[in-house]
């Protein structure tokens, strides 16, 4: 008699289904592993330009105290919030990195303030994480999807994705204006590392990009006691509901396909200098997204930004 081969089949996808879980349970260890208190140094050198007449601008070195806050921890998403610390007293709110598996909608940075919304193959997306990079008003910055590797006791997640300039450059330099960033993020012994290979483009329309200048960072993350990270620990418990909040309203303008074009200052101002005033009157969600909507603008009218 015949045997059915359903057992083997189901044995087979059993097998396969185990062992994905257990893959998607390394990556969310790998990005939980990133939340803590941290000192961190900042490291960026330029290191090739094609023309031979460029004149390499002043490395840049910083250090600080950051506190990596975990404010979402769900089984496909993790948002991790920074927040630094300065004088261990006067707290900053910094970048926001949300981690989302199998994730399909995505961001991707073109030029001129100008993010294009699209949506991924399922397909290509398959055991995937995308790492989704906010500004310290939530505005986008970028995003990338790639996979976590854990191999030979290397635990690491590689990207490449375009942003607008960082802001270490951003108010100093108009001689680019797109980054191509090369992004690793890798879990150590003592903390994690985050490591770029970054291209300064010049991109203009109808026209192919033109590499600049290239420039390696290498920012360190070493953790340290979580008492010496308590101001900003003390911090988030004021204001997190505050910008639980924002994010809800940035929720609903991320709710779209196409562009988003923000202007990069209304009456004289960026955008996270009046989220200053609001996150103070601990403003609502209608205030919130009425300040937002001032920002956005179609590409038509990018020439207005300012005014």
């Amino acid at each position: 008699m015949k045997k059915s081969i359903l057992p083997l089949l189901f044995l087979a996808f059993a097998t396969i289904t185990g062992t994905s879980q257990e893959k998607k349970e390394l990556d969310r260890e790998a990005i939980l592993d990133m939340c803590g208190c941290y000192e961190v140094s900042f490291k960026y050198t330029e290191t090739f330009a094609p023309e031979i007449d460029y004149e390499k601008h002043l490395d840049y070195t910083s250090k600080a105290l950051e506190l990596a806050l975990p404010i979402v921890d769900k089984d496909n998403k993790i948002s991790i919030q920074h927040l630094l610390v300065l004088n261990d007293t006067m707290v900053i709110k910094h970048w926001r990195q949300d981690w989302l598996y199998e994730n399909q909608q995505i961001f991707h940075y073109d030029k001129d303030n100008n993010w294009v919304f699209s949506e991924l193959p399922a397909d290509q997306v398959k055991g995937q994480w995308t790492q989704k990079v906010y500004q310290v008003d939530d505005s986008p910055r970028y995003a990338g999807s790639s996979t976590w590797v854990h191999f030979d006791g290397k635990h690491y997640w590689e990207n490449q994705s375009d942003s607008p300039l960082p802001r270490r450059e951003y108010s100093k330099r108009s001689d680019y204006n797109v980054m191509s960033r090369g992004n690793r993020q890798e879990i150590t012994s003592t903390g994690w590392v985050h490591e770029q290979d970054n291209d300064k483009i010049i991109r203009k329309d109808g026209e192919e990009d033109v590499l600049l200048a290239q420039e390696k960072g290498y920012n360190t993350y070493v953790k340290v006691a979580d008492e010496r990270c308590k101001a900003a620990t003390d911090w988030w418990g004021e204001h997190k509901d505050f910008w639980a909040t924002a994010r809800d309203a940035w929720d609903e303008v991320y709710d779209r396909e196409g562009d988003l074009t923000l202007l990069k200052q209304v009456d004289g101002q960026p955008m996270f200098m009046k989220f200053y005033e609001l996150e103070a009157a601990n403003a609502g969600k209608d205030e919130i997204l009425e300040l937002i909507n001032k920002f956005v603008t179609d590409n038509a009218s990018k020439g207005n930004a300012g005014k």
